[in-house]
């Protein structure tokens, strides 16, 4: 079963396509990376998988909602984590979980569950009454994932999770990210780190808004470099290859 389905997809803002005739479905319980650079229409595709923008022409659903129709129900389905902005900094921890579940109608005890669950989840062993501020990068992309995941979506946008944070914190945060994922939740992430990217189940390839590539890692080196063996080649080749337009080496 697909968590994500989009059809023709395209977006846009007066004369320019952000985001071009763009197809491709995600199944449940899969990591999927969404890869290129900088203005390749990423973004905005997420902005319309979490309900926030309404497409300019073709087909998009989430849990088997429909974006444009219902997108209301869509953004209970959807959690959203954004490398510059999940907490407030100058809240503490349990203050920021408590307005994330005010935001998303939470019942008291409803929160209280979960929270508890998605702490020792993390294995957070600190005060929650710790200023946001207080915290170590790592840490707090980690509760930064238990709010966006504190009313148990289905589909998991990460936008860079783990910018700027230490490889021991990065190696922990993708433990935790197979972890919701083998618990059958889709989790959706953009990464500039290539060693993060290959351990997603499949990559998408953005380039100027369209989609120029969606395989799993080890078959879009294959098809990137068809005369090389896989092994010698990173997918950071693949990526100056196919994004960058750099010829092969």
């Amino acid at each position: 079963m697909n968590s994500v389905d989009v059809k023709n997809l395209s977006v846009k803002f007066g004369d320019f396509y952000a985001v071009k005739n763009v197809s491709f479905a995600v199944a449940e319980g899969e990591i999927f990376g969404f890869l290129g650079a900088n203005g390749a229409g990423k973004t905005t595709t997420i902005r319309v998988l979490c309900g926030l923008l309404i497409p300019s022409e073709g087909e998009a659903s989430v849990a088997g909602i429909d974006v444009q129709s219902n997108a209301i129900e869509v953004k209970k389905q959807v959690g959203y984590m954004s490398q510059k902005f999940t907490l407030y900094d100058d809240m503490t921890v349990a203050e920021n979980l408590a307005f994330t579940a005010a935001l998303r109608k939470l019942d008291d005890k409803k929160f209280l569950e979960r929270k508890a669950q998605l702490l020792q989840f993390i294995r957070f062993q600190r005060s929650e009454d710790t200023m946001v501020r207080d915290l170590p990068g790592g840490i707090k992309q980690q509760v930064s994932l238990v709010a966006s995941v504190l009313h148990d979506p289905q589909v998991v946008f990460l936008d860079e999770p783990t910018a700027g944070v230490s490889p021991a914190f990065r190696q922990r945060f993708w433990g935790l990210i197979r972890e919701l994922a083998s618990v059958g939740k889709t989790v959706f992430v953009t990464t500039h780190y290539m060693d993060e990217a290959e351990q997603c189940g499949r990559i998408a390839l953005m380039k100027d808004g369209e989609l120029i590539a969606l395989d799993s890692p080890e078959n879009l080196k294959k098809y990137s470099f068809p005369h090389k063996n896989p092994k010698r080649v990173s997918l950071e080749d693949v990526f100056i290859h196919q994004v960058e337009g750099e010829p092969a080496r």
